[in-house]
């Protein structure tokens, strides 16, 4: 299985990112029983100029 995840470049440090994939990676066995080492996680990250939400970029969003 391979979980992902989308986030801004700003949004996370990388001890949060290694927490982030040891905790989901953990619970996503608990729930399915697959073995840990068959996860894979995979971390996107996007500038703010290239993530809209509601039409509008994020860095326009954060600018205001």
């Amino acid at each position: 299985p391979v979980i992902r995840i989308d986030i801004g470049k700003q949004s996370i440090n990388s001890e949060q990112k290694n927490q982030l994939i040891e905790k989901i990676t953990k619970t996503a066995v608990e729930i399915t029983n697959i073995p840990m080492n068959a996860f894979s996680v995979i971390i996107n990250e996007y500038d703010d100029g290239n993530y809209g939400v509601g039409g509008i970029t994020l860095d326009k969003i954060r600018k205001h």
